[in-house]
């Protein structure tokens, strides 16, 4: 597992690198984490390679990583190089996928910079990019030598960047934790604490991964609501309705919890508790009729799939989550009817 690094990253990444003392040193940022994010650090570090890419889950391709490839071999960068991923789940991401790919591999570190980031993303080593319009469809598994979470850095983020992570911050309670969902619940956006938030996600995650690191079985309770999300995320990237990360998992986490109700007697009590929180905060999320069918069509690429089974991970309460429901197309249908009815009625 990382060394995960919870405190004011001023002394811990001067500490480490004077400790790491690698030959090259690169930083990867996008235009965002260039501007309101790189300035924090920018004198803590020896002299570097500064990566510049451009944001978004569109730009988390081959295309961009031959950029991150290139660069990093004109510096002519060995192995004993170090890569800092500065950013959000798309620069830890494909950050660390182009680490891990160089040259066979060098190490890399990730400084999360976004909430979605510092309790979800840039923790457990799943890396990748997007391939033919499927989400993470290449990767790999390999962790970062650190990750240095500073809540500071949450100042930064526009409002909807902060609410796409906390959809992973409300998944965690759901899926292992009842009173930490109804801590979270009661705050919702207004956290008071954020630094125990995410120190108590994070603690969750690793819990999980250290089980089962490769996604063999337990770890594919993290996917719960990612299964119709990422379809959802898929389906709409690019577009004029597209989703950001987090938006797309909270459509996927109300869908799921019905069909957790369907499938393993979920309550009903809860399963209207988790709807009714999760659409106070993303009330302006809207999917369309027409697109099911592309949604189904989608989930078939789905990695935890087997014997082209629709898979899901469910909860058989608050708190309690399996992997592995088999779910037909139907059922699916309904979930998402399911959502679109219930917003309606919200909005009314």
């Amino acid at each position: 597992m990382s060394e995960i690094i919870i405190d004011g990253i001023e002394e811990s990444l001067t500490n480490y690198l004077a400790e790491r003392k690698p030959t090259q040193v690169g930083v990867l940022v996008d235009e965002n984490t260039f501007s309101h994010c790189y300035p924090i650090i920018k004198d803590l570090l020896p002299e570097h390679l500064l990566i510049k890419i451009e944001s978004g889950e569109i730009n988390k391709n081959l295309i961009t990583c031959e950029k991150i490839w290139g660069e990093m071999t004109s510096a002519a960068f060995n192995r004993n190089a170090l890569l800092i991923n500065l950013g959000g789940g798309v620069i830890g991401d494909m950050g660390g996928f182009c680490a891990a790919t160089y040259k066979r591999g060098i190490d890399f570190i990730n400084i999360p910079t976004t909430l979605l980031a510092a309790v979800d993303a840039n923790v457990g080593g799943k890396l990748g990019i997007d391939f033919m319009g499927f989400k993470n469809h290449i990767g790999l598994f390999k962790e970062p030598e650190a990750v240095f979470v500073d809540a500071k850095f949450l100042k930064t983020l526009p409002q909807q960047e902060l609410r796409s992570g906390f959809a992973e911050v409300i998944k965690h309670g759901l899926i292992a934790d009842k009173d930490y969902f109804n801590e979270v619940s009661t705050y919702g956006l207004e956290q008071p604490n954020w630094e125990a938030i995410i120190a108590h996600s994070i603690q969750i995650k690793e819990a999980v991964v250290k089980e089962d690191p490769f996604e063999k079985g337990l770890r594919k309770v993290l996917n719960f609501g990612h299964t119709i999300g990422h379809a959802v995320e898929s389906h709409y990237l690019g577009t004029e309705q597209q989703l950001m990360h987090g938006e797309a998992i909270a459509i996927g986490m109300i869908c799921e919890a019905y069909l957790s109700k369907k499938i393993l007697n979920f309550s009903e009590e809860d399963l209207e508790q988790i709807s009714g929180f999760i659409l106070d905060i993303y009330d302006d999320l809207s999917i369309e009729k027409s697109d099911f069918t592309s949604f189904i069509k989608l989930m078939y690429q789905d990695k935890k799939n087997v014997d082209n089974l629709l898979n899901h991970s469910l909860l058989y309460s608050i708190g309690v989550a399996t992997p592995d429901i088999s779910v037909d197309e139907k059922q699916v249908l309904d979930a998402l009817y399911y959502y679109l009815n219930k917003k309606e009625s919200f909005e009314n």
